[in-house]
């Protein structure tokens, strides 16, 4: 008898093999550094249960399948897939957890996995809460014990969401995407000076303008960016302005509470923004256009060399815009001939704009163009000049009145109006400068867009 091993440690002939597999999983991932964490107190608990059932032909496979960080209230895990994959390839006769929770805490997700056991012949075990998904008593003892898990996953939900309300209303950050124009220290939201000044440089800018579009333009334009670096677009811009954090508030759920930190916006340029912000998009565009410079202020001159200046009036409600002579209202009684003493500024400007936008597609200025950029831009290629010319055409309706004017500066000279027409003098050199700022304005006019 001496050397013969233990009764419970000889696997009858006749036993069926079943391969045991051992999850473990735990909801954070504090503590899981350690020589011996919960999950390894898990597995050598399960592993034990395993041993003890050895007579019953249980052995432990070699894959470990371990969620140090998973919530249970999910099965998105990492180890979870591996486990069920091994399971419908038919590698697995028995789950060991060490509490039924360890699987899941959700009744909706268990059963979900419980039809994928029973489909591939799988038995659950847990080696605290003993019970055989094979029978109708151990399924009932399973619903129960699954009951009062989500019960209490939605306790601590609850109890969760009472903390955090409860620490908004007095005033504390809870964590998320730190916003531009702080850090964090401490737990709380500290001044970042040189992000707070952009910050209030886009509140700034879209007070002076009243667009959206016209703010992004000139913010890509002075190089302000996002925490990550990246030139700030429209969504950025509106998602700053209604950001309450930055007049020192903060919001749940509707309510808003006095915060913590220190406010990097004024009162004053807040309430300036969002009055603007309550005209719709449309109608901030219609006033826009209104109250733009006139297009050929400072362009326009007579045959005489004396400037017309624009000026409008108002008939039954209408406006009506035009450019007047210098000479006429310096001389009003006076019979000057040859003089055109008014003209119609819509007019005037539209054959500026089309003898503009004809000049551009002309391909011996696309040519010039392309070989007096080089000097700036030695790899710029003609198809690049030539589509960075095109583009006006698609985009002039789209742009900001101060920009059209911007843009007529730069190309146009002079225009001379007399009794025969209009004689437009153009700047060879705007155009340079217009191959290189067309590429800057087309996202922000596709933006307007939509």
């Amino acid at each position: 008898m001496r050397g013969r091993k233990p009764a419970a440690e000889v696997m009858p002939a006749s036993v069926k093999k079943l391969r045991c597999a051992v999850y473990t999983r735990k909801s954070t991932d504090e503590g899981l550094d350690k020589e011996f964490n919960t999950l390894d107190a898990q597995r050598e608990a399960c592993e034990a249960y395993i041993a003890s059932q050895r007579a019953e032909g249980w052995v432990p496979v070699r894959d470990r399948y371990d969620d140090g960080g998973f919530s249970g209230g999910t099965l998105e895990r990492p180890a979870l897939k591996r486990l069920l994959a091994d399971i419908e390839a038919g590698l697995i006769d028995v789950i060991v957890v060490y509490k039924i929770d360890r699987l899941s805490r959700s009744l909706m997700d268990f059963a979900k996995l419980v039809e994928v056991f029973e489909a591939h012949g799988v038995t659950f075990v847990s080696v605290t809460q003993s019970f055989n998904t094979t029978t109708s008593m151990g399924r009932l003892t399973l619903n129960i014990l699954l009951s009062f898990a989500q019960f209490e996953r939605e306790v601590i939900g609850e109890r969760i969401r009472d903390k955090v309300a409860a620490s908004k209303a007095r005033g504390m950050w809870m964590g998320g995407k730190v916003p531009l124009g702080y850090d964090v220290a401490n737990r709380k939201l500290v001044v970042n000076e040189p992000e707070a000044a952009r910050v209030r440089r886009v509140f700034e800018l879209f007070v002076e303008t009243g667009s959206g579009v016209e703010t992004v333009r000139r913010l890509q334009a002075e190089g302000i960016t996002s925490k990550s670096g990246k030139l700030l677009d429209k969504g950025d811009v509106y998602k700053t302005l209604n950001l309450r954090t930055y007049i020192g508030e903060v919001t749940h759920k509707g309510n808003i509470y006095r915060g913590e930190h220190q406010a990097i916006v004024p009162r004053e340029l807040w309430d300036r923004a969002h009055a603007i912000l309550q005209v719709s998009p449309r109608a901030r565009a219609a006033q826009n256009r209104q109250h733009a410079p006139a297009l050929l202020k400072g362009l326009l001159f007579g045959i005489d060399g004396r400037p017309l200046s624009p000026t409008h009036c108002v008939k039954r409600g209408k406006q009506y815009r035009y450019y007047v002579s210098q000479t006429v209202l310096r001389h009003a009684a006076t019979d000057i001939r040859d003089i055109v003493r008014r003209v119609s500024a819509a007019e005037i400007e539209a054959a500026v704009v089309d003898q503009v936008r004809a000049l551009l597609r002309q391909p011996e200025v696309v040519v010039g163009t392309w070989l007096a950029a080089r000097k700036e831009a030695p790899d710029l290629t003609e198809g690049e000049a030539r589509d960075a010319l095109h583009r006006l055409d698609p985009l002039w309706d789209e742009l900001f009145p101060a920009e059209q004017a911007r843009i007529v500066r730069a190309l146009v000279e002079r225009v001379i109006v007399g009794p025969e027409g209009a004689d437009i003098r153009m700047r060879a050199e705007g155009l340079t400068g217009l191959v290189r700022d067309l590429g800057a304005m087309a996202p922000a006019a596709r933006s307007a867009a939509t």
